[in-house]
């Protein structure tokens, strides 16, 4: 089945915004579009990444239909919503394919040990999922590393549209796949620098080197108001808000 949509359900980064035991403008705002939580993205029926508020995030977005998850890499924002997964055990009728990095599926195995074998208990809603290394295609799926620090995490392609969450470096392959990328979403955490993310202006000079048509910036934190930032920004880039469908070229 061709992709047609990427859906951001969160683009918020590890704490969220709102920011627990903050009372800047941003995390007060009423505005929806600055309610931000953890970041993934869902693909027709391929879901990235698994963040605590998952559960709300498909509700939300009225998704039933996952079949499979990619995990870009095993940090608590991307992976600890991954018992909601077993939802779509009871909708599928079979286990749910998960594919990531060995070591990202060493670290799922351990905090959920009992959904990769049978478990001792029986019944209850427990999880079954079948692991698998990540290739570095699926379908119409392209995967390759980025770094987030030093660790390789996942950068996620689909035709013209690219998808780079958690990210301070792009090796030069990995730019060379991107030229030619019509739509870009790319972390920018922060405003000023950080030492495994991109902050603003390093993401800015990214996308100026590889000129997509469209840019969305993601990850963030409570830095970003959104309606003054849309003003701010150069054109052709913008912010990602949860719930934002991006048709894919």
């Amino acid at each position: 089945m061709r992709i047609e949509d990427a859906v951001v359900l969160g683009c918020g980064t590890s704490h969220g915004v709102p920011m627990i035991g903050c009372d800047c403008a941003v995390c007060l705002s009423e505005d929806p579009r600055n309610k931000r939580t953890r970041s993934a993205i869902y693909l027709d029926g391929t879901l990235i990444d698994t963040p605590p508020e998952l559960r709300l995030q498909l509700c939300r977005e009225r998704i039933s239909k996952v079949d499979r998850v990619i995990f870009t890499h095993a940090h608590a924002d991307h992976i600890m919503g991954i018992d909601d997964l077993r939802r779509f055990n009871d909708i599928n009728r079979k286990p749910l394919p998960i594919y990531a990095q060995p070591k990202v599926l060493d670290t799922l195995r351990a905090i959920v040990p009992y959904a990769f074998h049978t478990p001792e208990q029986v019944g209850g809603g427990v999880p079954v999922f079948e692991g698998h290394e990540a290739p570095d295609r699926l379908g119409e799926i392209e995967l390759f590393e980025i770094l987030h620090g030093k660790l390789p995490v996942l950068a996620v392609k689909v035709r013209g549209f690219a998808y780079l969450t958690d990210v301070n470096e792009i090796p030069p392959s990995a730019m060379e796949r991107l030229r030619g990328i019509e739509t870009l979403v790319l972390d920018a955490t922060r405003l000023r620098p950080h030492p495994t993310h991109f902050h603003l202006e390093k993401a800015l000079a990214v996308i100026a080197e590889l000129a997509p048509q469209r840019a969305f910036l993601t990850h963030l934190n409570h830095d970003y108001d959104y309606a003054q930032w849309s003003a701010k920004l150069p054109k052709g880039v913008a912010l990602s808000c949860d719930g934002l469908r991006i048709p894919i070229p």
